[in-house]
């Protein structure tokens, strides 16, 4: 198994006796799931995808890759949410945080359409100047305002460098299958195109071309991907709690939250995880914070937040609990010589790998928070592979779903998203929202 659970520092907070109460219901979740029977029901394309994706396209974006990556210097993802999380969080964990300075053989990566923000804008419309550049627009209806707008700076400023037909060679968009703006318009030029699923929610579509794209275009394995997803799959199929670390994951998280911790923290000691802990966020924050319910969802590097979070995390309100993503096995290490003089009286770590100290530092903190009534949850992961990022994705696809049943609410909508939207539009004079307007301009005053 590529993915092992340790629950070890979770034993003075969860009892025997806690799951087992909880296994009828993880088996009830379970069977809400595979049967299809809960709500959002129309929404769980992602439980057979590492198996049942289209072999076809997966071709296509296999070859539009590699031709991206032989005439492009630079890659512009649009999107907003789950259409760059996911491939953000995976492009960085396989490769590196600084994958755009550090690897040459492939584009860089520039994701925009993410925020309204026209000094972000601009900065990424400045880094590709003087250079040749494609576009990978993804948006199921093509008119989400934040993605709609980068589009049409980055549409114009790409045909006025190569013209419209060359433009429309270096535009991939992935959108709807039948309908919507951005289909239309593909349709109309030319433009390559690329399939959201409809039964697969936007924080659940990093495996399909939404995600697999950009994940391609930089050097990334998208068939290992696919095949860690898909051992997952296999793996969690059964809902018994002493087989199955997916489950066992879900029912800690939910016993420690009808005990008080109603904040999980996701915590990995590689600066690489910074963008999972993102997609984390967003998978488990859209998913189960509804009806006044749901863990809030937060996150820490370690070490390099022990030292702004530590001391509330040591010594403040006990109503959290962190589950650490451990990383056997670094992409690389660093050997410690030891230094003349000592003068940093730090010889004592001499001799020896970065990576161990790092492990100790984890040690260590463990122990201290577990002392300070915080509980660990520890997902072992082997190495920062293509194929464990897989099996990872689906492993917290999976125990966010079943989290969602055991919550009692739609793990597949996000009705309160909607609501800053609304608003947004009314100010901003989006015709039909006229009364909206006034009411709210009103409340401004």
């Amino acid at each position: 198994m590529s993915i092992k659970l340790n629950a070890k520092y979770t034993e003075d907070f969860v009892s025997k006796t806690d799951l087992e109460s909880i296994a009828p219901e993880i088996k009830k979740a379970h069977k809400t799931l595979t049967e299809k029977s809960g709500a959002g029901n129309d929404f769980l394309g992602w439980v057979d995808l590492p198996e049942n994706y289209d072999k076809e396209e997966f071709e296509r974006i296999k070859k539009a890759a590699e031709k991206i990556r032989s005439d492009s210097q630079v890659l512009i993802v649009i999107g907003i949410g789950g259409s760059y999380l996911g491939a953000r969080a995976a492009v960085e964990f396989c490769k590196s945080q600084n994958y755009n300075l550090v690897y040459k053989d492939t584009p860089q990566i520039f994701f925009t359409g993410n925020s309204i923000s026209s000094s972000a804008l601009s900065d990424i419309v400045s880094l590709c100047e003087n250079k040749d550049f494609s576009i990978n627009v993804i948006s199921k209806s093509g008119t989400t305002t934040e993605p709609a707008v980068a589009f049409r700076i980055f549409r114009e400023l790409l045909e006025s460098k190569y013209g419209e037909e060359e433009a429309a060679k270096r535009i991939y968009v992935t959108t709807d299958k039948c309908k919507g703006t951005l289909k239309e318009l593909s349709n109309k030029v030319g433009y390559e195109t690329f399939v959201v699923p409809d039964d697969v929610g936007g924080r659940f579509s990093v495996l399909t071309a939404v995600g697999l794209l950009p994940i391609a275009c930089a050097g990334c394995d998208i068939d290992a991907l696919m095949k860690g997803a898909a051992d997952a799959r296999a793996a969690y199929a059964d809902c018994d709690l002493q087989k199955n670390d997916c489950y066992k994951y879900a029912a800690l998280r939910n016993i420690l939250y009808r005990k008080g911790k109603s904040v999980e923290m996701l915590i990995a000691y590689e600066p690489s995880f910074a963008m999972m802990n993102e997609w984390y966020k967003q998978l488990f924050g859209e998913s189960e914070g509804k009806d006044n319910k749901g863990l809030f969802p937060a996150s820490c590097i370690f070490s390099t937040d022990l030292h702004s979070m530590g001391q509330f995390i040591q010594e403040g309100s006990r109503t959290m609990f962190e589950t650490i993503v451990d990383v056997k096995k670094p992409a690389q290490d660093l050997f410690i010589d030891p230094l003349e003089g000592n003068f940093d009286g730090l010889n004592f770590l001499a001799n020896q790998n970065m990576s161990v100290v790092n492990r100790k530092a984890m040690e260590g903190t463990i122990l201290a928070h577990t002392d300070g009534g915080v509980p660990e949850v520890l997902i072992g992961v082997d190495d920062l592979s293509a194929y464990n990022v897989g099996y990872l994705i689906y492993f917290f696809w999976r125990a966010c779903a079943c989290s969602g049943y055991l919550l009692s609410v739609n793990p597949f909508n996000q009705p309160g998203v909607e609501s800053y939207k609304k608003n947004m539009f009314a100010l901003l004079g989006k015709p039909g929202y006229e009364n909206l307007t006034a009411e709210l301009e009103a409340k401004l005053k």
